[in-house]
């Protein structure tokens, strides 16, 4: 409970802000019932209130029935728990930073909106004869593949399919160490409920895509970060990380990361593993971004055997984001119980999506495509660096490949607000903050190079850059925060 800070809204009163807090971690599992809340001398002095505060607060609450008191003994959560929010589980600096947020508004919106900070390419870019090639094929074939349940592992041709791809990277599997699933998601999620226990400790990348953060809340996991540079983690910090919290877990990005579009050098990849051989740590790399890359960065699992690295991908970047298709691949004893894992879960793979990806897999037009893709996003890399360069927003690196761009907004200007300012114009930005679990990126924004061709977004960006400078001077002027002027709330608290 040492973790539970103020996070009313601009405006709410002390004591509704520790009411706030405590709803907030019932909603999220923090606290489950029957749990003991602190003292109310030890909570006042968390929440820097007074007792007199805490004490009304819990006052409150137990009148609500939230929680209820044990004279001599304190206050306890009641039952039965609310549905898990997992908006009120992270911390709460708006709504509009938040991953569910932007993931929920990319998905929303119709298909002609301008959504540079989505993470997927546009339609356009896409295998779309290929594609429909294998589905008239499909529909000609067996109506098998179009009505049964498909095998718990999968579709054999496309395992061995996988298993030769993942040879190229160095990955010596065989097709019985894969499974399919439904997609990269499903699978993160599935061996999150393999490996995890509520209050384990996993680790991620600061930044690090940010449905990492709301999967591993949905599994209850208590989440630390690690710094990311542009060759790997932090390898010292990873290092106390480890010794200090015993971490279950590590996922991360292998080839390239998102949202930074850096490479993990080989000296970070063998040290890092060197410390997980040590602490028992279990690595999961997710290999979404595999076919963007130009030259292959170095892959954990190849050099580590698949002994304590899990990997997996997908191919909703570079094929079809509606054709739903992921894999696992893992030492086999750990495959026989996922497998009794995803049927007791999802019962079968989605044969026809499988059957689609390997025939779109297979058939030649499918690296010529990959290849012509890799040029495209090139070319839009070196374009939309330059358009942003010119408004003085600038990358931390520049990429060798994929479609990010991890840019530094101008001094003074602040995310969070630029995308706020940028929404009301129909532009959907994916502020910094979202990707980081120290909230340590506020002046950090993703570009999706594939997604910014439109020059309305520039010209959104830079009236709105402006928009912003202006409300911040008068903001200081008339002593409110700019956040508060754009809102509209005239709240000083």
């Amino acid at each position: 409970m040492d973790n539970l800070s103020m996070t009313g809204a601009a405006g709410t009163t002390r004591i509704e802000g520790v009411m706030a807090a405590i709803s907030e971690r019932i909603a999220g599992r923090s606290l489950v019932p029957g749990a003991r809340l602190p003292s109310v001398r030890s909570f006042a002095k968390t929440m820097q209130v007074s007792v007199s505060t805490v004490v009304e607060a819990y006052e409150r609450l137990a009148a609500e029935g939230v929680i209820r008191s044990r004279p001599g003994s304190g206050f306890y959560v009641c039952g039965p728990l609310p549905p898990l929010s997992l908006c009120e589980t992270g911390a709460k600096s708006g709504r509009n930073v938040d991953p569910l947020w932007i993931s929920r508004q990319s998905l929303e919106v119709g298909d002609d909106a301008l959504k540079p900070g989505c993470g997927w390419l546009p339609p356009s870019w896409l295998p779309q004869a290929a594609l429909r090639k294998a589905m008239r094929t499909l529909a000609r074939g067996d109506i098998g593949v179009l009505a049964n349940y498909g095998t718990p592992r999968g579709l054999p041709p496309l395992r061995q399919l996988l298993a030769r791809r993942l040879g190229e990277h160095g990955i010596n599997v065989s097709p019985d160490q894969i499974m399919l699933t439904e997609s990269g998601t499903q699978a993160i999620d599935l061996l999150c409920r393999f490996l995890l226990e509520p209050g384990d400790t996993v680790v991620v990348d600061d930044p690090c895509y940010f449905n990492f953060h709301a999967l591993l809340r949905a599994h209850r996991a208590k989440v630390v970060s690690v710094p990311f540079t542009p060759t790997g983690p932090d390898v010292e910090l990873f290092g106390q990380v480890l010794e200090r919290y015993k971490p279950r877990l590590y996922i991360t990005n292998s080839a390239i990361h998102n949202p930074t579009g850096a490479a993990l050098s080989p000296v970070t990849a063998h040290r890092l593993l060197k410390l997980a051989d040590a602490s028992g740590l279990i690595i999961i790399e997710d290999d979404i971004f595999a076919d963007f890359e130009q030259v292959p960065a170095p892959r954990l699992a190849a050099y580590d055997g698949l002994d304590r690295v899990i990997h997996i991908g997908s191919f909703s970047k570079t094929l079809s984001a509606s054709i739903r298709c992921g894999f696992i691949a893992a030492k086999p004893e750990w495959i026989d119980d996922l497998v009794d894992l995803k049927v007791a879960s999802s019962f079968s793979c989605g044969q026809l999506s499988a059957e689609l990806v390997y025939l779109a897999l297979k058939d030649g037009s499918y690296r010529k495509h990959v290849e012509a893709l890799r040029v495209r996003l090139a070319k839009a890399m070196v374009e939309v660096s330059a358009r942003l360069e010119a408004l003085g927003i600038t990358p931390w690196l520049k990429p060798h490949a994929g479609m990010f761009l991890w840019c530094r907004l101008p001094e003074g200007l602040d995310a969070a607000d630029l995308a706020r300012a940028c929404l009301a114009e129909g532009v959907i930005l994916a502020p910094g903050n979202v990707f980081s679990l120290s909230e340590t990126a506020g002046r950090f924004m993703r570009f999706n190079v594939a997604q910014s061709a439109d020059p309305r977004i520039f010209d959104v960006l830079e009236a709105s850059m402006r928009k912003l400078r202006a409300i911040r001077k008068d903001a200081a002027a008339s002593g409110l925060t700019a956040a508060q002027r754009f809102t509209g709330d005239t709240s000083i608290s």
